[in-house]
């Protein structure tokens, strides 16, 4: 079994389209005719973050979002040079971000929050 793709509903579906393909190096691609406005945002030939278009205001109160929620998702950078580039990429576009250490791990994580509630993680070994 694998994580087939992240969905994510967002007042603001373009803003976040341009972080996943500005920063996070994806690209918008192929998505099938639904009912909602939207993206699909691939990671070479797989769709892996769909984005659609909606507002909490559209939501009947039994829709809502609650306290139960997924925490973030998580991108894997596999080399320094991809790594520094996502850096130089989140600088040049003003996002802010923090670095965490995962304990024992030597792996180093890199935290931006979109909006409220969702946070995108890039996390890679420590060079």
């Amino acid at each position: 079994m694998q994580l087939d793709h992240a969905t994510l509903v967002a007042p603001d579906c373009d803003a976040f389209m341009r972080f996943f393909v500005d920063i996070a190096g994806m690209r918008v691609g192929q998505r099938p005719p639904f009912g909602a406005s939207g993206y699909w945002l691939y990671l070479d030939a797989r769709p892996a973050v769909h984005l659609i278009a909606s507002g909490v205001a559209d939501l009947r109160p039994a829709e809502r979002p609650s306290a139960t929620r997924i925490d973030h998702l998580a991108l894997r950078i596999d080399n320094e040079v991809e790594w520094r580039a996502l850096l130089e990429r989140l600088d040049c576009h003003g996002y802010a971000y923090q670095f965490a250490e995962v304990p024992l791990a030597r792996e180093l994580q890199l935290f931006v929050r979109l909006a409220r509630g969702v946070v995108v993680e890039f996390v890679t070994a420590q060079f």
